[in-house]
């Protein structure tokens, strides 16, 4: 008696809908489309929803700074999110925007149940707010001189330039980013989800296998020291749905996000006969759920979620899988470097299925970033897809088509070979269901060897030049096309769109289900190529236009009347100044993240001797384990500065616009910690 299929419910993390889809954000979208793929092929029932993350006072600005509503613009940019979706082979089930009437009615719901149970806090906070623009500001958008260093342009949180951190109301001239104006101090009654509440829930629910273990480490530590409560609301004017009773108060953006994906989910209900909304988010369901995310927006997902769920009488996650980021070239995505590749530049110049086949041979089940070395990248998808697997094909067909009118042997001559084919599916299922694709991928890559070795002993370019051997021909390439069919059914989530490209040439079906089966005195079509080899000269097209697009994008900032763009070199200084500067260089022998600190790395910089201690506001950039074994240059003569969090003995040098839009200097190789920069 066969079992019941599963009833799986899964989601990715929700794009943010005032930017373009990138290659860092593809990752996580072909990491759930391929475990997705492999569970339906499966034969369980899998439902994969997503929507755009569409709130928020930068979408606001952003249409405003356009001359368009914040529904044109979310209009707008949900048709390139789900067309660079689809054109990456990402098969949702329903795709919707949190901007919508599902999300409105749950939001409210769920903030209704919180407040009733007694988890809804209000309280009076003072602000920063711009008198022109009439509303409350972040503090990314308030800028001003550090009042520690005095450097100035420096965001409303953390100077970038000496890192100390401090209040708003600490900056000395400090004006909004967003008008000029200088800001006010105004108080506004908010609204907080009393998270403390469930610290219990939390610690018991985040070590119950629903995390992997690094990441629910992680939280415990959050866990231990105190959570605080949070804010949940923001003032109009603010692009977002109005709290329930309270007029002129909207829900932070993170509170609905994460509601997207009920939402979501409800619109496939109203649209799918018998697909109950219940049976997959009523507390106590049987069914799965599990949501795929980065590791920057663990807090939200292992968190927030799970509490405001739990409190509101829904159920919990099944899991949270977190991956990491994604570095090109062993380097951050850099703009400048034109490797920061929008999805679109990729599509516009190479096949999808590369990259899905890549991603998928590097990815597991761990928090680990992800390198897309292109060269490497191009190396692979040469050797193992088109010099491995399809290389099966087209050695063996063109003889079935020539000498046997497309019709296979009538029976297989190595049934041992294929049974071992075969019996490779239990491993490689294993590998899927624990997202431990690149193991999948490396036992795929050893069955192609294997396949082609026995085409290679075989000869039956050979065989078909000697009299009598027709019959050993067609059964050598019968076995070869059987091989290469098992081999596409291993592929078939990874690559959805070359497998049914192969469905056509075999003149079948690949589905697991299919595995036992042997082709015999089956017709196959004519072969024609599935891929192609990658060119060094398509990658180069597309750095170079991912370059051309970012050149563009910065004309089009500094042609702007925004606040926002940088502003003009004002200052100087005469050499005599400059000359008191000692750089030297420095190795970054250790890094760890500031507990406490949004934006600040503590690192231990080894001058060839002597170590200092220096806080970096770097965190928004690198990850600490990025850090360590680095050369980079400080400023060594530098006053020691006392910090809230210890004292920083030097400043580390970077460029860039600020955000993850930053990189530590880095010397050539061979130079030496201590030596000093000229």
């Amino acid at each position: 008696m066969s079992k019941a299929p599963r009833k799986i419910l899964v989601t990715s993390a929700l794009p943010y809908a005032n930017g373009s889809i990138h290659l860092g954000h593809m990752l996580e979208y072909i990491q759930t489309d391929i475990w997705v793929r492999f569970q339906k092929m499966r034969g369980e029932t899998c439902h994969y929803v997503c929507a755009d993350d569409a709130h928020g006072t930068a979408i606001m600005l952003k249409a405003e700074q356009m001359g368009i509503t914040s529904e044109e613009l979310i209009a707008q940019v949900s048709a390139e999110h789900q067309a660079d979706f689809a054109d990456f082979r990402v098969g949702f089930d329903n795709y919707h925007s949190t901007h919508s009437e599902e999300n409105r009615e749950l939001s409210a719901l769920i903030y209704r149940r919180c407040k009733k149970a007694g988890h809804i806090a209000t309280r009076t906070i003072t602000q920063a707010f711009d008198p022109e623009k009439e509303l409350f500001l972040a503090d990314r958008f308030i800028k001003g001189t550090c009042p520690k260093c005095k450097t100035d342009d420096q965001y409303g949180d953390n100077c970038e330039a000496c890192g100390a951190t401090y209040s708003a109301s600490e900056l000395i001239n400090p004006r909004s980013a967003i008008s000029g104006a200088i800001p006010v101090n105004k108080e506004s009654t908010h609204f907080f989800f009393k998270l403390p509440d469930f610290t219990e829930m939390l610690k018991q629910w985040t070590r119950s296998g629903t995390l992997q273990d690094e990441i629910a480490n992680k939280l415990s530590e959050w866990l231990d020291s105190g959570l605080q409560e949070w804010d949940i609301s923001r003032d109009a004017p603010y692009f977002g749905f109005e709290i329930p009773e309270e007029p002129g108060k909207y829900f932070y953006v993170w509170l609905d996000a994460p509601i997207g994906y009920m939402a979501s989910f409800k619109k496939l209900c109203d649209n799918t006969d018998g697909l109950e909304f219940d049976d997959y988010w009523a507390k106590g369901s049987d069914t799965e759920l599990y949501h795929f995310i980065g590791k920057d927006i663990i807090n939200f997902h292992a968190l927030f979620w799970p509490a405001m769920l739990s409190c509101s009488d829904f159920r919990t996650p099944t899991a949270v899988h977190a991956h990491g980021f994604l570095t090109v070239n062993g380097k951050k995505m850099s703009k400048s470097r034109g490797t920061f590749i929008k999805a679109r530049t990729y599509l516009d110049h190479l096949d999808p299925e590369y990259l899905r086949y890549y991603f998928a041979a590097k990815l597991n089940n761990r928090v680990e970033d992800l390198d897309l070395n292109l060269e490497d990248f191009a190396q692979r998808v040469n050797s193992d897809l088109v010099g491995k697997v399809v290389n099966i094909a087209s050695r063996s067909a063109g003889f079935i088509t020539k000498k046997f009118n497309g019709v296979l042997s009538g029976n297989c001559t190595e049934p041992q070979l294929v049974a071992d084919f075969v019996a490779a599916s239990n491993l490689i299922a294993e590998y899927y269901e624990g997202r431990e694709f690149g193991k999948a991928v490396k036992e795929i890559m050893v069955l192609a060897d294997r396949a082609n070795q026995y085409i290679a002993d075989m000869e039956p370019w050979v065989l078909a030049k000697q009299e009598g051997q027709e019959q050993q021909v067609q059964d050598v390439c019968s076995v070869g096309i059987n091989l290469f069919r098992i081999l596409m059914i291993y592929l078939k989530p990874i690559l959805p769109e070359t497998t049914r490209q192969a469905e056509t040439f075999l003149n079948d079906s690949l589905d697991w289900t299919s595995l036992d089966s042997i082709l015999t005195n089956h017709e196959i079509k004519k072969f024609k190529p599935l891929m192609t080899r990658i060119e060094a000269t398509s990658i180069e097209s597309m750095v170079t236009a991912s370059m051309e697009e970012q050149s563009q994008e910065q004309a089009a900032t500094h042609d702007s009347n925004s606040p926002l763009k940088d502003e003009p070199i004002e200052a100087q200084i005469d050499y005599a100044d400059f000359a008191k500067l000692d750089l030297r260089i420095a190795l970054i022998s250790k890094a760890e993240a500031v507990k406490g600190a949004d934006k600040l790395l503590r690192l231990e910089l080894d001058l060839g001797g002597e170590v200092r201690q220096v806080f970096a506001g770097i965190k928004s950039a690198y990850q600490p384990e990025q850090l360590q074994g680095k050369h980079t240059v400080m400023v060594a003569n530098l006053a020691p500065r006392k910090m809230k969090f210890g004292v920083s003995e030097g400043m580390v040098l970077a460029a860039g616009p600020g955000g993850d839009e930053l990189w530590i200097l880095e010397p050539h190789e061979g130079a030496k910690p201590g030596m000093r920069v000229r």
